[in-house]
């Protein structure tokens, strides 16, 4: 039995539960929940689960959800999607829409919606994980449907890690994902190697000496040595790199004072910093913190800057070999929507997991733009204007054909390595 064979031996079931899993994903779209907070969603996932035959591991990390089906002798590979939503208000209109609120990691009341589509992620997998135990004769091995909280923060994948996830489930062989981005629906984009970036959040405090404001000589104006440093730090892309490295830095966040005639004590940059391999990133935030000092030094500066580092996200760099493969098996089902994608300049924390068990893995993008307002922008150069990205409150993916392409895209990289009948495993 060919791959192709074993995909169309899955996938015929897919007309029959396109319905139940459109239902599902309206219903995960209408109750969205913040990273940790994720327990409706996580229990109707392990309620499907187990409905299909898995054996079901709960509470991994808080609300983390491992389905596991064994089908024989073979390799084992693991799929994941992430579950959480965000903090933002919902405003595309649509009947489902989320009129959720929840209260956050710091007590503030605040909407919530799904408006980075891991809705749409948790369905395809729900629907790919139901297709594959319904045709056991299709393939052999073992099949991982992992379910992450918490990818926002940044700290779900590590947080199942920290609660001894490669302890709880069976090694897997290899590890694949899939993301929702702002491309034309039914397409899917692969790219081996560097995918998307590292992520490092830092806050940098600077000391200066208070003093009224038409008494400058009696200050060292924070103000000042904070803009100075936000100046500097654009010399690092534009002058300490070369031009063909991609790095952002982005102040974006600057907070001093209270009043107009008052030079303040202090000010308080929120960076964010992104790159694509430890080497760079090392650099460039060593870059950070000797820009930050030398300023607070030219300026005579009461103390050294605080630099206090938050949420940090590794690179997504796909394997070669695995890329390939999965990257072919998709040109054979997808054909023409079947792509190689440009670098990507979000984060994601899911490379954690496949490094923690040291295999390899790749991560590719799901189009779930509408195609024909997508084609509409793209002849009249407004895309970017268009076309709503991740984390806007008018993201929405359009549900078919992502839908069935996410789930056809999840069973095909999974077929790539578990084995098929009548022909030798990898």
């Amino acid at each position: 039995m060919t791959l192709k064979d074993s995909a169309d031996a899955v996938l015929v079931g897919l007309g029959d539960i396109r319905s139940e899993l459109e239902e599902v994903y309206k219903d995960l779209h209408a109750h969205p929940e913040l990273g940790h907070q994720e327990h409706r969603t996580a229990t109707r996932v392990a309620e499907r689960l187990r409905n299909c035959g898995y054996q079901v591991h709960e509470g991994i990390g808080g609300t983390g959800v491992v389905g596991v089906l064994v089908n024989g002798e073979g390799p084992t590979v693991l799929l994941r999607a992430d579950m959480d939503a965000l903090p933002v208000l919902e405003e595309t209109g649509l009947p489902y829409a989320s009129t959720a609120e929840a209260t956050d990691a710091s007590g503030r009341r605040v909407p919530v919606a799904h408006a980075c589509g891991h809705d749409m992620h948790v369905t395809c997998l729900l629907g790919a994980a139901q297709l594959m135990a319904a045709a056991p004769e299709a393939w052999q091995g073992t099949l991982m449907a992992l379910f992450q909280p918490a990818e926002e923060p940044g700290d779900g994948a590590d947080r199942m890690l920290t609660d001894q996830l490669t302890d709880r489930v069976p090694h897997p062989d290899v590890a694949f994902a899939q993301h929702v981005l702002p491309y034309p629906a039914g397409q899917v984009g692969t790219r081996a190697g560097s995918f998307l970036s590292a992520a490092d959040n830092l806050k940098i405090t600077v000391h200066g000496r208070g003093a009224h404001g038409s008494a400058p000589q009696a200050a060292i104006d924070p103000v000042v040595i904070a803009s100075m440093i936000v100046v500097r730090l654009q010399t690092i892309v534009s002058r300490e790199l070369a031009a063909t490295q991609p790095v952002v830095v982005t102040v974006g966040s600057v907070q001093a004072g209270s009043s107009g005639n008052v030079i303040p004590e202090s000010a308080e940059l929120l960076l964010n910093v992104r790159t694509y391999d430890e080497e760079t990133r090392r650099s460039v935030l060593a870059s950070v913190r000797r820009i930050a000092h030398a300023e607070c030094d030219a300026s005579g500066a009461t103390r050294a800057p605080q630099i206090e580092e938050g949420t940090r996200f590794p690179p997504t760099v796909n394997d070669d070999d695995v890329t390939r493969e999965v990257a072919a098996a998709f040109a054979a089902v997808f054909a023409e929507h079947a792509i190689t994608i440009e670098l990507q300049s979000a984060s994601e924390d899911f490379s954690l997991i496949p490094d923690a068990f040291g295999i390899p893995y790749t991560y590719w993008a799901l189009g779930c733009a509408d195609p024909d307002a997508y084609q509409t922008a793209l002849q009249r150069g407004t895309v970017a204007q268009d076309i709503p990205v991740n984390h806007s409150p008018h993201f929405a993916p359009v549900l078919q054909p992502t839908l069935n392409t996410g789930v056809q895209a999840l069973v095909t990289a999974a077929l790539t390595h578990l084995g098929h009948p009548g022909r030798t495993n990898r």
